[in-house]
C-alpha cells in the first residue's frame, strides 16, 4: 500500500513498468504537494503534478553523457503517488515526510522529493542526514531561508534552513540575493558556506567559482534547490522571484562537477509554482530533475 506507483500515464518520463515499478528501480520520485506558509504567490502545491506532466516531453537521451539513464540496469525510476498530508501542518507535516523518506532510504532507494513549499525539505535533508555519515547540506536559493521564524511559524518556507541548522551547519548556499540582517549576521555566526550572487556575476570568487563550492562539501552531499535560484527570465514560475539570479549552463557546470567528485545521495527540488498561461518552467524544472539524476548517478 506504502510504495502505490504512477503508471506510464502519470509517471516522470512517461516510462514503462518494466523501467517504473518499485522493486526494479533504484530512484524514487516522492510527490510532497504541500503548501501552507507561502507569503507571496502561490500555487507551489501543484508543482509536482506540473513537473511530472512536464517531463513526458524531455527527451531520454543525455548527449552530454551519452547515456539514457531510465533505462539503465539499477537507475530505473518509480514514481511513487503523493503524499497524503490530510490536516497535517508544520512539525506533523514534517514528521510525515521524514519517516516516508527514510523508509525509502532503508529500501536501499536514491530518493527525490518533489515540492510543494521550501519548508518540505528540513525532512527528507534530516532523514539523509540520519542515514549518511560524512553529509554536506549544498542549498541553491535566491533566499538564505535562516529566519528563526516568519510569520508566526517556525516551520515557513523562509525558515527551512534555520531547522536544518539546528541539526547541522555544514550547509554551503548558492545564489543567495535577498535576506534580512538576522539572517546575515546568523551566516557570518554559524559560518555558513554562503555564495552570494552578486560576489559570483562580480567575479569575487573568480572564474572557476563553481570550484571553490565544491571544497566546501563532505564526501556525501544532499541538494536542496529552490527554482528560485534561477533568475526569472528563465524561471518566473515560483512565489518568491528575486532579479539578478544564476542561469542555466553555469549551474550544470557546478552540478555536474558535485556529481563526478563527491556522492550525491539525495535531492529534492522545490518552489515551482506553475501557471496554465505559460508551461516552459515547468519543463525546465523537469528537465532540471532529469539532468542532476544524470549527474549523480553516475
Amino acid at each position: 500500500m506504502k510504495n502505490k506507483y504512477y503508471s506510464i500515464k502519470n509517471n516522470f518520463l512517461a516510462i514503462e513498468e518494466e523501467f517504473s515499478n518499485y522493486k526494479d528501480s533504484g530512484i524514487v520520485i516522492l510527490p510532497a504537494p504541500y503548501e501552507q506558509t507561502t507569503s507571496y504567490g502561490k500555487g507551489t502545491a501543484k508543482g509536482p503534478k506540473a513537473i511530472l506532466n512536464a517531463s513526458h516531453y524531455v527527451e531520454f537521451f543525455d548527449e552530454e553523457l551519452d547515456r539514457e539513464l531510465c533505462f539503465e540496469k539499477g537507475n530505473g525510476i518509480c514514481s511513487l503517488l503523493p503524499l497524503d498530508f490530510k490536516k497535517k501542518k508544520g512539525l506533523k507535516a514534517l514528521e510525515l515526510i521524514y519517516k516516508r523518506v527514510k523508509g525509502l532510504i532503508e529500501d536501499d532507494k536514491f530518493v527525490v522529493t518533489l515540492g510543494g513549499e521550501h519548508s518540505i525539505s528540513t525532512a527528507p535533508i534530516k532523514a539523509h542526514f540520519d542515514s549518511f555519515d560524512d553529509l554536506s547540506v549544498l542549498h541553491f536559493d535566491a533566499h538564505s531561508d535562516l529566519r528563526d521564524e516568519y510569520e508566526g511559524s517556525k516551520f515557513s518556507h523562509a525558515s527551512f534552513a534555520a531547522r536544518v541548522a539546528e541539526f547541522t551547519t555544514d550547509i554551503t548556499q548558492v545564489g543567495i540575493r535577498a535576506q534580512c540582517k538576522a539572517e546575515y549576521d546568523f551566516i557570518k555566526e554559524k559560518g555558513i558556506n554562503t555564495f552570494f550572487a552578486f560576489e559570483i556575476k562580480s567575479g569575487d570568487h573568480g572564474i572557476y567559482w563553481q570550484k571553490k563550492v565544491l571544497d566546501t562539501l563532505k564526501k556525501n552531499v544532499y541538494i536542496t534547490f529552490d527554482v528560485d535560484y534561477f533568475d526569472p527570465s528563465i524561471m518566473p514560475s515560483t512565489g518568491t522571484p528575486e532579479p539578478n539570479g544564476l542561469l542555466w549552463d553555469e549551474t550544470m557546470k557546478l552540478l555536474k562537477m558535485v556529481g563526478t567528485r563527491r556522492n550525491v545521495v539525495g535531492f529534492d527540488v522545490v518552489e515551482l509554482s506553475p501557471r496554465k498561461d505559460f508551461p516552459y518552467p515547468d519543463f525546465l524544472t523537469a528537465k532540471l530533475v532529469y539532468k542532476m539524476l544524470n549527474y549523480a548517478r553516475r
